[in-house]
């Protein structure tokens, strides 16, 4: 670039030079021919704006060859191809540092997809072999054809369709297409169903479950069917890791036009390690026994809202607190 802005004021010189010899052979003064140091200058100009066009051309032809050529391994299917950043113009330097940020966004995406692919089979695997193994049996005329039998069978194909809904409902939500119906809704109706719909299997583990809500709730403009499903996944996690003799407590208070809900448990709680990774696919503790898809459905239903979730625990053996956020109307509208 230097040498091209060389050349340029050099040209730019000369031209100024011819210009005032032609208006000076114009107005008669001597001479019929352009003079020594306009033609030599003519030459000089000519090769300084080769020399530098030619180094400009090399600098940039260099680098965009080795981009093309990367390119084309990417899209064979190579996602470990990289290319220098340091060569070239500044323009050709963001261009290879963008390219490199974007194979390995791509790269890290194909993890993901060849994870995810994983842990579905994997969760796929178990029911789909449970009732194999029960039909071939039932068949065999190993176990009876009662109706303990074939509801046991019923039991895991309702695992498979839970498991199915579950993918479909996260990869709608990643995609940004969750279509939610939002109406004014008082969620301490919301919280009072959900508790109540859960109080059985709490009683079951021998886990208490409570709600503190605030008096003075407002009126929000949410999908209710969806912010039942995330505090029924909060609250099926948080019992079922949950001692006998422990207790879960469901917290809603006012945060100005919105509200901040907190599920609290004095459970086996989550090892730092583990915090920064709890909302992940399938992610699972020691000791679990779900599908490990609750709280991924939960993250992505409470920011399709708008809202932000977290979880936070002092330790294994501590509890867990696991807190959304759901903005007022004017927040949502905004």
């Amino acid at each position: 670039m230097v040498g091209l802005f060389i050349s340029f004021v050099l040209f730019v010189g000369l031209l100024v030079g011819i210009v005032a010899w032609v208006v000076g052979q114009v107005l008669g003064a001597a001479g019929s021919f352009l003079p020594a140091w306009v033609v030599l200058g003519i030459v000089l100009a000519t090769l300084v704006g080769s020399i530098a066009s030619g180094r400009a051309l090399r600098r940039v032809a260099g680098p965009l060859a080795e981009m093309m050529a990367a390119t084309e391994r990417v899209a064979a299917g190579d996602h470990s191809v990289r290319v220098r950043e340091g060569h070239g113009p500044r323009s050709v330097r963001r261009m290879a540092a963008a390219f490199n940020q974007m194979v390995e966004r791509l790269q890290g995406a194909e993890r993901q997809r060849r994870a995810l692919l994983a842990d579905v089979t994997h969760e796929l695997r178990t029911p789909l072999t449970v009732i194999q193994t029960e039909l071939e049996a039932l068949l065999d005329g190993v176990h009876p054809r009662d109706d303990e039998r074939i509801g046991g069978l019923l039991d895991e194909t309702r695992v498979l369709s839970r498991l199915v809904d579950d993918l479909r409902t996260l990869s709608v939500a990643d995609a940004g297409a969750l279509e939610l119906h939002r109406e004014p809704t008082d969620l301490k109706d919301v919280a009072d169903d959900v508790l109540a719909s859960h109080r059985a299997a709490a009683e079951a583990g021998h886990v208490r479950i409570a709600a503190d809500l605030d008096a003075d709730l407002p009126q929000l403009e949410i999908d209710p069917v969806r912010v039942r499903q995330i505090l029924s996944n909060l609250l099926d996690n948080a019992i079922r890791h949950t001692p006998a003799g422990g207790s879960v407590t469901v917290v809603v208070e006012r945060a100005g036009d919105g509200v901040v809900v907190s599920v609290r448990d004095s459970g086996s709680g989550i090892a730092a390690e583990d915090l920064p990774r709890v909302f992940e696919r399938f992610a699972k503790g020691s000791g679990s026994h779900g599908s490990g898809l609750g709280l991924a459905i939960a993250r992505g239903l409470v920011r399709a809202h708008g809202g932000e979730i977290q979880a936070t625990s002092q330790g294994p053996g501590q509890g867990t607190i696991v807190r959304f956020t759901l903005p007022g109307l004017s927040e949502s509208a905004s």
